[in-house]
């Protein structure tokens, strides 16, 4: 089986496993487990801040940052698109009485500035108070595409000036730098906090990371805290992670190259709609003719041949490249893809 349907599929390299086996422990909720440290010393480092906090989940990640910088009440802007609004339960209002104010994002993931700008809520009894503006890079939804640090600036002058702060949904951010030929530091330096997850194109089984202000950290603890995400002897995950940030980053356009050339070779179907220039990272959107088959039925007969890809729309789906697909087998997927949407 040639499984696209996510990066969050991918299963841990040896050395993981060889780490994971003998990795100093100890109770992280007290502090005290020596590769938990040593995890979120790195992460910091390579982010640019001053601390950072492992947890769980990606989705954690972010509803731990959304409740940090926001109380009941207040006011989050947002792409309309955002893995944030989209993907993750509504947990920020549910959870957190936090409101979602969307802005419809452009096809590079973007959002118009302005109207970001006009977003923002005067200070009157009737309005929540806005505190925060969330991006997102790459941006699932808009085909991964990577934002640039030139965008993240304006971002963050845009926050500056109206005293919000700003957070980054950084699930795939190694994925952005590589793309954009930067570091990681300098998408995150103009962003208050940022989320990254291990468990995606760098491999590792399970983990994602917080990063900002010491104080920040120090309050997004409590959050972790009591949402249940303090784990105990949590350095057999974080000796994975280690060597995710060690040994998976530099493989990364390996999946760029291979979901490039997957989306070439749709681009010549019959039944495909792809811009291949749009594919910048490792993630494919492929929209379908609508007189044809509808995706759900598409991945069925797909999975039938050995292919697994994601449905996202009535008439579209999704296919990401990974650590474990190689190029052969991308050329394998084409011939299948050509049987059924040629």
């Amino acid at each position: 089986m040639i499984d696209l349907r996510s990066d969050t599929v991918t299963l841990p390299t040896d050395a993981m496993r060889q780490a994971m086996a003998s990795a100093d422990l100890g109770d992280d909720v007290f502090g005290e487990d020596p590769t938990v440290r040593a995890l979120e010393k790195r992460a910091a480092e390579m982010t640019g801040k001053e601390d950072a906090m492992l947890v769980p989940s990606g989705t954690m990640a972010n509803l731990i940052s959304l409740l940090t910088h926001c109380g009941r009440g207040d006011e989050v802007i947002l792409g309309d698109q955002a893995h944030i609004f989209f993907y993750e339960q509504g947990g920020s209002a549910a959870v957190g009485g936090i409101h979602p104010r969307t802005i419809p994002n452009r096809p590079d993931g973007t959002m118009d500035l302005n109207r970001v700008g006009d977003s923002i809520r005067a200070d009157d009894p009737h309005f929540p108070r806005t505190r925060l503006i969330a991006v997102e890079n790459t941006h699932n939804r808009c085909s991964g595409n990577p934002l640039p640090p030139a965008y993240l600036k304006d971002v963050a002058q845009l926050a500056a000036e109206n005293n919000l702060a700003v957070h980054m949904d950084g699930a795939r951010i190694f994925n952005a730098a590589t793309a954009l030929g930067v570091s990681v530091a300098e998408l995150a330096e103009h962003v208050d906090s940022l989320s990254f997850c291990l468990s995606k194109g760098l491999a590792a089984p399970v983990g994602s990371l917080v990063c900002g202000r010491h104080t920040f950290i120090r309050n997004a603890r409590r959050n972790r805290k009591v949402l249940g995400g303090g784990m105990r002897q949590a350095g057999v995950i974080a000796a994975a992670g280690i060597v995710a940030l060690e040994e998976m980053i530099g493989r990364l356009e390996e999946d760029h190259r291979n979901a490039r050339l997957l989306a070439e070779g749709l681009s010549a179907m019959g039944r495909v709609r792809i811009d291949p220039q749009r594919v910048k990272t490792n993630i494919v959107y492929v929209d379908l003719d609508r007189q044809g088959p509808a995706a759900a039925e598409t991945v069925a007969r797909l999975a039938e041949e050995g292919v697994r890809v994601g449905a996202t729309g009535a008439y579209q789906f999704r296919a990401v490249t990974h650590y474990g697909i190689t190029g052969d087998q991308v050329e394998s997927a084409l011939k299948v893809f050509a049987r059924i949407l040629g």
